[in-house]
């Protein structure tokens, strides 16, 4: 359903939406006829909720689609993200808070590991500290280049947001990141004639940082991806009619709620307790929630199959938290698939649960990928599961006569 169409039938309530999503939930089996890391964890909470609740699958682009974390959300938030796309950089830009203009340019950077002959050795650096980070971002904020203004801000561990300002800057550039180590950095490339001077830029921008960071190992080197401009994107509470909270430690999680117009919550500490905790001190100042654990997807990506399994049993822990607040809508899930097994996200469809009082209860005592694959939701695209559980939380009027 388009959104016009979908505003026509939206209803004003009182109720409340949970929404937890899990980066990278998504897993396989390590051998065989095994468990995945959902199944394997040891979760009483989440597959009690899973008796009462709704389950199903979810593609959050697409079948066969292997999503970025940017359109996985914009999916799963009813979005359609093959629509409304958003550049990498702009969501790390805005969950620092970063004021882009109109016209800024800006893509996220990795600190990376380079060999003596310039090919990758690590393309996150060993993870480097974030007050390391700092140190190397303000040594690139002495690059000078003329025809634009130069920002580097520190996102956290080896991330950080590189930002161009200044006249006739395209957007339409190629990444440098070759997803694989073993070889060199791609340089940057000018998909249209009115990129061609930002790319010239950022790519003299890279030979600079490359000779500055050459005995700062593991350090050592820099990758640029995302380049994008602001676009522009209806509200959630333009669409969806709910005023929504965010709580997300990681800046590009809350630079995908911000660009939505979600209200950014803060969160004393990084833990998923503590993210807890701020969901329980706003519950009374907003109708629709959105809770978001990254470690599930760094530690598939790391592919450590045992801790991405006990981050979801922490958040199975905390869960009795929310069920105390009683939402009238609860769901879990994730953006996309990180499976251990593979170390990156994948295209496999994603986990996902709907508990409300007027929910049809599948009775499944169980919360993983197979039981989920059996649910009375099916398989279904992002964009579709908004108006499910707008119409759970009786925010929906019956469309026509």
């Amino acid at each position: 359903m388009d959104f016009k169409t979908l505003k026509q039938i939206i209803a004003p309530g009182q109720t409340k939406i949970a929404m937890i999503v899990m980066d990278g939930l998504g897993g396989l089996p390590l051998e065989a006829g095994g468990k995945t890391e959902l199944e394997a964890a040891r979760t009483p909470h989440l597959d009690a909720l899973a008796a009462k609740s709704s389950l199903g699958l979810i593609d959050p682009v697409a079948p066969g689609i292997t999503p970025g974390s940017g359109p996985g959300h914009l999916g799963i938030f009813g979005y359609d993200p093959l629509e409304f796309e958003i550049g990498r950089g702009v969501l790390e830009a805005l969950g620092i808070d970063f004021e882009l203009g109109p016209n800024d340019v800006a893509a996220r950077g990795n600190f990376c590991s380079v060999d003596e002959k310039g090919n990758l050795t690590d393309r996150r650096a060993g993870r480097i500290a974030t007050e390391l980070n700092q140190e190397l971002t303000i040594l690139l904020r002495t690059i000078k280049l003329p025809g634009a203004q130069i920002f580097v801000e520190t996102v956290k561990d080896y991330r950080f947001v590189f930002v161009l300002r200044g006249k006739g800057l395209g957007d339409a550039l190629t990444e440098t990141d070759p997803q694989r180590v073993g070889v060199a950095p791609l340089p940057v490339k000018a998909l249209n004639a009115q990129s061609r001077k930002t790319a010239k830029l950022a790519n003299e921008f890279i030979a600079r940082a490359r000779k500055l960071l050459a005995q700062k190992k593991p350090a050592n080197m820099i990758m640029l991806r995302g380049f994008a401009k602001r676009p522009a994107i209806p509200s959630f509470q333009d669409v969806y009619g709910t005023r929504a909270g965010a709580i997300a430690v990681y800046p590009m999680y809350r630079g995908v709620a911000r660009t939505l117009g979600m209200d950014l919550l803060r969160v004393d500490g990084e833990s998923v307790a503590a993210e807890f905790t701020t969901l329980e001190k706003y519950w009374n100042d907003y109708d629709f929630f959105y809770l978001h654990v990254k470690q599930t997807d760094s530690y598939g990506e790391d592919g450590n199959f045992e801790k991405k399994v006990g981050v979801i049993e922490e958040v199975d822990a905390q869960l009795p938290r929310l069920l105390a607040l009683q939402p009238d809508v609860i769901i879990v899930g994730g953006d996309h698939s990180t499976p251990s097994l593979l170390k990156s996200h994948s295209w496999h469809p994603v986990p996902f649960l709907l508990y409300s009082k007027f929910c049809r209860a599948d009775g499944r005592a169980e919360y993983g990928e197979r039981a989920c694959a059996r649910g009375s939701l099916g398989r279904m695209r992002g964009r579709e599961f908004m108006p499910i559980a707008l119409a759970n939380a009786l925010r929906t009027n019956k469309f026509g006569a």
